[in-house]
């Protein structure tokens, strides 16, 4: 899921920190520097503002343990990260998640060049489809591999989809338009085959072209309200109108590719996602690997969601400075609470005391 295009671009419309941690001279006007504290690192450009670990409501209550795993499975990747490498050392010795935040880490409060330190959040799954190795009059909808020559792999959606293309092209065809476009969004999915079989499905690349947003078009349009905007109204909107939907997906074109795999959702990072421990960033204002503490709302409770996560998955519609997408897991439970989600968010940059 290199270059995952995820369902939040389509519900909204509208982050490099080195070790070492200089005071700067730039100050918020109207702060202190006792108030504020700025560094000229390689992590972040953003603002930082340190923070009590005994500040940070939710911190201890978090299952701290759980994120210290998923941390250690993802220093497989960032091991090579000099920024890193040697917490990174430090993490294969600990068990206790609380000592080995605590005592290896700094907290910092991210805040955008505005002072402004909320963001927004939104949630993406792993879909399951179902499909078959064969075309039938069911199943009829071809999910595409990599084309291995460049001037078809460049072609926009509409002029990739309508030319006429070999089977040695086609991973598999699916029933539903609808769901092999949303996984196309998602960036991996599943898949059921006819003999019931469950096959990985992940990203294998991306044509070059734009990615444009249908949930914005929609509420341009005035077929769907902003407020009621979500995964969910969209399906319905494309279900209820296909020929209209399929104009619409012409919109969008940029088109995923992809191949089977024998790993789950893989996020840019390369390791399998975890659900509700792994996000979604803009690697310009938070790299990949990094501990993150997201401060957020769950989109149907709305009861506080305080949790640390690691930075693992990109998107391309994942763009700003307090920005994340957030990883529910897979299947219909999953994709029905990403689909509303929605969310004010504050980020809690974990950076390495050494």
């Amino acid at each position: 899921m290199a270059l995952r295009y995820i369902l939040s671009a389509i519900v909204a419309l509208y982050l490099i920190v080195g070790c070492s941690q200089k005071d700067t001279q730039t100050v918020p006007q109207g702060e202190t520097k006792k108030n504020y504290f700025t560094y000229k690192t390689d992590i972040t450009p953003l603002l930082l503002k340190r923070v009590g670990f005994e500040d940070i409501d939710g911190f201890m209550e978090d299952d701290l343990d759980l994120a210290l795993e998923v941390f250690q499975k993802s220093c497989d990747k960032t091991s090579l990260d000099p920024r890193l490498v040697n917490v990174c050392k430090k993490a294969i010795y600990y068990d206790d998640g609380y000592k080995f935040w605590t005592e290896n880490f700094g907290a910092f409060m991210l805040y955008d060049e505005n002072k402004n330190k909320d963001g927004l959040i939104t949630g993406y799954f792993e879909p399951i489809i179902y499909g078959s190795m064969k075309k039938t009059r069911r199943f009829r909808y071809p999910v595409f591999k990599l084309p291995k020559n460049m001037r078809i792999r460049g072609l926009s959606r509409k002029r990739h989809e309508t030319r006429r293309y070999k089977k040695s092209e086609v991973l598999f065809y699916t029933d539903n338009k609808v769901d092999s476009f949303f996984m196309e969004i998602q960036g991996s999915g599943r898949v059921k085959l006819r003999d019931g079989s469950i096959k990985n499905v992940a990203y294998a690349g991306q044509n070059g072209q734009k990615y444009y947003p249908i949930g914005r078009e929609l509420v341009k349009i005035k077929a769907i309200k902003e407020q009621h905007m979500s995964l969910q109204a969209i399906k319905k909107w494309c279900e209820k109108y296909p020929k209209r939907a399929n104009r619409l997906f012409y919109l969008n074109k940029s088109k995923i590719f992809f191949y089977f795999s024998e790993q789950t959702a893989t996020g840019s990072l390369g390791v399998p996602l975890v659900a509700k421990r792994n996000i979604a960033v803009d690697r310009r204002t938070i790299p990949l690997g990094f501990p993150v503490f997201v401060a957020t709302k769950h989109p149907i409770t709305k009861d506080d969601l305080n949790t640390l996560t690691v930075a693992a998955d990109t998107g391309g519609a994942i763009k700003g400075a307090i920005r994340a997408d957030f990883f529910w897991g897979a299947g219909n439970k999953a994709g029905n609470i990403a689909g509303k989600m929605k969310e004010k968010l504050n980020m809690i940059l974990l950076i390495p005391n050494e």
